[in-house]
């Protein structure tokens, strides 16, 4: 049994070279977020130990992520549906839960800014960010130059 392996040899279009560097940067707001928010546990007595493994799962998940950006980058299709799938809605999802949450339970806009540390400033711009840039990446993917150059391969 004998399998053949296509290499690209067009660079990715804008569009695409721009969804994955997108990716990327979203694994590298959620990073900054998990590190601010293991430190606060940390800070707040959260043993180590409760803590590895949230961390090792957000970090399988980052490594998945930067897998699948560069695999994007590089044309693979699959790539481009999985990230879609499971970071695109579900990853999104996971994003936005807890504040929609938050809100529909009464919480006021007004009273966390005015009660915002710098902490809370920095995770909230960090989140918004990440969340910014994976909705960049999800529109990006699916523009008619970037289903030209999936569909080449």
């Amino acid at each position: 049994m004998s399998t053949t392996t296509v290499v690209r040899t067009e660079p990715a279009p804008p569009v695409v070279h721009t969804a994955a560097m997108l990716w990327l940067s979203a694994v590298a707001f959620g990073a900054f977020e998990a590190v601010l928010m293991i430190g606060k546990l940390l800070y707040d007595g959260t043993p180590v130990l409760g803590l590895l493994p949230q961390a090792g799962f957000r970090l399988a998940v980052f490594a998945g992520a930067v897998f699948l950006a560069l695999k994007l980058k590089g044309g693979v299709n699959w790539a481009r549906w999985t990230l879609a799938g499971t970071l695109g809605v579900f990853g999104t999802v996971s994003l936005v839960k807890e504040p929609i949450e938050w809100l529909l339970a009464g919480g006021s806009i007004a009273e966390a800014v005015a009660g915002a540390d710098a902490m809370a400033w920095a995770f909230t711009a960090s989140r918004v960010l990440h969340v910014l840039a994976v909705l960049g990446a999800l529109v990006l993917m699916f523009q008619p130059r970037a289903n030209a150059y999936f569909r080449s391969a």
